[in-house]
């Protein structure tokens, strides 16, 4: 196997801190308070995917051209700069001008880490144990998301309201910022002078390399095939908020705690095991790998797994049979655990390490396309029908999308 060095434990603490978003467990229940209507929410969700749309592959050639760290450190500028203009938000623009600084942050963080972790794999001759490596390291993340929900659920309780979490969040993302600062240099691979005519070269020679790559069919259907669940989780996930919320309100006020703090105890309750369950999930991985012939068979398999949960999932929540409906959402989170160091793994295996940013970048970029639309139709047929028939409607979708994005 491989060696569980001071690099392996800060990689796992990277995922560790970046986790900590103690906005996450609350924030479609956040833009609710604020009174957006689903389909307002909606549009807010598209605005972000929209500019990861247009930036993700640039800030991938940008990682890949003038170095890994660098871009790191620029996307925790621009996760500040976010949670600083959601906490101060009073507006629905203050809102959206929030979500685009966010969504640079997601550009230049997305594929750049990963890229940094399977060079590191390279440089040490591991490359056999991308899944176990990944997947160790991701579990980690899944802790700090679990740890997350409690200190979340612990400030809502505390102040009654959803503000505070996004100001909290910012100290997480000044500590991994130091930590990426600490990363031995040659992760970033070769970097480059600024000089404009250095630039210009290097990025002509990552797109060449890229188009290369894209030009061959196989490779193009294992990007979409990864990373349409994932675009399908990206947004799905958020509404077991909704969920959680609804159960809470099924349930006698405990005496003397207001809705919105009984509700502030079962989402952090919930989301603290589900994401414990989680990172169990992504450390395991290279078992549940084992379990199907080849990688091919595990992702089409899960796919349809994950999506069959979300459809039945979304008919327990509009018959209220709310406990059942978050079991089966429990279901979309662990596919995805089970599926995305599978996923991440088999697209470093096929794909050039030199391009390795901008080519997850491009498998990020077709997520947002997948999660973009995931977006708006659930946000339009929750407004029309309920949010457990849209989602219903949305995993038929993704089940017959599975059909064509088949790995043969």
């Amino acid at each position: 196997m491989f060696k569980k060095n001071t690099q392996y434990y800060k990689f796992c603490f990277y995922g560790f801190l970046k986790n900590l978003r103690f906005f996450e467990p609350f924030f479609i229940l956040f833009l609710l308070e604020k009174g957006l209507s689903f389909t307002q929410i909606a549009l807010l969700y598209s605005v972000r995917e929209i500019i990861i749309y247009i930036t993700e592959i640039p800030t991938g050639i940008i990682a890949d051209a003038l170095g890994r760290k660098r871009t790191m450190v620029s996307s925790f500028g621009f996760y500040i700069i976010s949670f600083s203009l959601f906490y101060f938000s009073n507006s629905y623009g203050f809102l959206i001008i929030a979500i685009v600084f966010f969504a640079f942050g997601d550009s230049f963080r997305t594929g750049t880490h990963k890229a940094m972790i399977f060079e590191y794999l390279r440089i040490k001759s591991w490359q056999k144990f991308k899944v176990h490596y990944y997947g160790g390291t991701r579990s980690c993340s899944q802790v700090g998301s679990a740890i997350s929900s409690l200190i979340a659920a612990a400030l809502v309780f505390l102040t009654k309201n959803y503000d505070i979490v996004f100001l909290v969040s910012i100290v997480p993302v000044i500590l991994d910022m130091l930590l990426i600062i600490s990363y031995p240099k040659e992760l970033d691979r070769e970097t480059i002078s600024l000089k404009y005519t250095d630039v210009l070269n290097k990025f002509k020679e990552i797109i060449k390399e890229l188009v290369i790559n894209l030009k061959q069919k196989e490779k193009i259907l294992i990007l979409f095939n990864v990373s349409s669940y994932s675009g399908y989780f990206k947004q799905t996930k958020d509404y077991l908020q909704y969920v959680i919320q609804s159960l809470a309100i099924s349930i006698p006020l405990v005496a003397g705690i207001s809705q919105k703090q009984q509700t502030a105890i079962f989402i952090g309750i919930a989301f603290f095991i589900i994401y414990l369950l989680t990172s169990r999930a992504s450390k395991n991985s290279a078992k549940i790998k084992t379990l199907f012939p080849n990688s091919n068979k595990a992702l089409n398999q899960m796919l349809f797994i994950g999506v069959i949960a979300g459809f039945i999932g979304g008919i327990f929540f509009h018959y209220s049979l709310y406990v059942l409906s978050v079991l089966f959402f429990l279901v979309i989170y662990l596919i995805e655990n089970f599926r995305k160091p599978i996923g991440v793994s088999y697209v470093a295996e096929n794909f050039n390490s030199n391009s390795l940013a901008t080519t997850l970048s491009v498998e990020s970029l077709t997520k947002t396309i997948f999660a973009s639309i995931v977006a708006l139709v659930l946000g339009f047929f929750a407004d029309i029908f309920g949010v457990g028939i849209a989602l219903s409607i949305v995993s038929g979708l993704f089940f017959m999308l599975g059909l064509v994005l088949r790995l043969k």
